[in-house]
């Protein structure tokens, strides 16, 4: 029998994840997209309408079904967005050493104040804060302040306009992360089925909490980290999300430039010991919105990501707005294929091993990747309900690709955002040879293993239990 969908296999193990937007709102775009390596589509709930975003999700599971591969669809919340208000005659321009006034006040501004109508922030100042505005061209320090009103002095200085953003890099904001739109973009992007949840603006655990609740297990829960506080507070942030995303764009604003590479070190190294999928974020591939090729540079810094051991790399504006959205996936493409082939990979990501919990089913995962590779298998092959089988197995990064095979539609689609994970939806097996024909039928069909070649084959027995990984199985794929 030929290998049946060979047109939609990866050969990477890193995957990739795509912003949608003006640029790739056609169902004939978003094909394109994921015959050109797109593995999660992402809904940036900070644009768009509800209408727009459910004529996406149409659309790829539309795609889901003509091509019989589980994908995944994230729902990126919005999160508070902390502006100031609007001047009376236009930009001002702020020079070092000027004073300037902050106030709840809704008069326009001018040369010496301007509204900031987030009574949150003003709970939240001393003397001594610095505030960020427009993304950080203006720099202030607080000088004296009230429960309504900042004086500060410019310490750096530019032109400044209406709207602008505000950080507070140095301060946790009194503010759930989720707004009163935050609140009715979940409740819409939950009743489309979308698979994960990002959630924007995460300070504390408690924010995390909060999501939780009000998710309730219908999709997975992916935490942004964004802000300083969040570093602080980065395991337990970990511990009560199910993925990670370092959005380096915000944090590169809240924190010196120079601390963003080191910190996304920790914590692709944090979650991956955490058996937690984790996303690099924001300006991979920029130039690419209006060009046709990336810088060096940005190809560099995709490939550093990847050396890291991170499960996935995004693309923002390239998709959503670029003038060659295709062109940006086929060249991430390339650049994970690429560094996965070069023999250092291994040795660059391999020191960062997590060590196995003292569990049998972490015993039964660490062993199976240990023997894939002894024996040179084709394929690591997981039987999972919840997840949590193939997750273990991702988290062990193996050089072979992982087959994971489900019942529940859900986890094959949450998983395809786990590293190396190629997921199926089948129904569940009742015997162990049931389990290893299927298993060997199923890798050879989707072009993982020839006749002749050997699975590394992970269970649970009795099949159909969550979280009971017991078993390892090596079967030969016969003709």
């Amino acid at each position: 029998m030929k290998p049946k969908y060979n047109a939609f296999r990866r050969y990477r193990l890193t995957k990739i994840v795509a912003t949608l937007g003006p640029a790739s709102a056609t169902p004939e775009m978003i094909k394109a997209l994921f015959e050109a390596g797109v593995d999660v589509f992402r809904l940036n709930f900070s644009h768009g309408s509800h209408d727009d975003h459910a004529a996406r999700i149409r659309d790829i599971r539309a795609l889901e079904e003509e091509t019989s591969r589980p994908i995944a669809i994230m729902a990126d919340l919005q999160g508070p967005k902390l502006r100031i208000a609007t001047f009376a005659e236009g930009p001002i321009t702020l020079h070092p050493g000027m004073p300037f006034r902050l106030d709840l006040s809704t008069a326009p501004g001018d040369r010496g104040r301007v509204g900031l109508p987030h009574p949150e922030i003003f709970a939240a100042l001393q003397q001594g804060t610095e505030l960020l505005l427009d993304d950080g061209k203006v720099r202030l320090r607080v000088t004296s302040c009230g429960t309504d009103w900042a004086t500060t002095e410019v310490v750096v200085g530019d032109k400044l306009s209406n709207r602008k953003g505000v950080n507070v890099p140095n301060a946790i904001l009194p503010l759930s992360p989720l707004t009163p739109k935050d609140q009715t973009d979940l409740a819409f992007a939950l009743s489309q089925g979308v698979d994960w949840v990002a959630l924007s603006f995460v300070q504390r655990p408690e924010d995390v909490a909060e999501a939780r609740r009000m998710i309730a297990g219908r999709a997975a829960l992916l935490s942004k980290i964004e802000k300083p506080s969040a570093i602080s507070n980065l395991d337990q942030i970990i511990e009560l999300s199910d993925g990670l995303m370092v959005a380096r764009g915000d944090l590169g604003v809240e924190l010196p430039a120079e601390d963003v590479p080191s910190l996304q070190k920790t914590i692709i190294r944090q979650s991956r010991r955490a058996g937690k999928p984790v996303i690099v974020a924001t300006q991979m591939l920029e130039s690419m919105i209006s060009a046709p090729t990336p810088t060096r540079a940005e190809a560099s810094d995709v490939a550093t990501a990847v050396y890291d051991g991170t499960d996935a790399v995004m693309l923002s504006a390239e998709t959503a707005a670029g003038a060659y959205p295709i062109e940006a996936v086929s060249m991430m493409d390339r650049i994970c294929g690429r560094v996965e082939q070069d023999p250092m990979y291994r040795a660059i990501m391999d020191p960062r091993h997590p060590d196995p919990r003292q569990t049998a089913a972490d015993a039964i995962t660490a062993a199976a990747h240990q023997v894939a590779h002894t024996i040179g298998a084709a394929a690591i092959v997981t039987y999972t309900t919840s997840g949590s089988t193939t997750l273990r197995a991702a988290r062990e990064r193996p050089e072979v690709p992982i087959l994971c095979l489900t019942s529940k539609l859900e986890t094959a689609r949450r998983l395809v955002l786990a590293y190396a994970t190629h997921t199926v939806h089948t129904t569940d097996v009742t015997s162990v040879a049931e389990m290893v024909v299927k298993a060997c039928r199923l890798a050879y069909l989707d072009g993982f293993a020839e006749i002749g070649q050997r699975l590394v084959i992970t269970a649970g027995v009795p099949f159909g239990t969550p979280g009971s990984t017991n078993m390892l199985r090596i079967a030969w794929v016969e003709g």
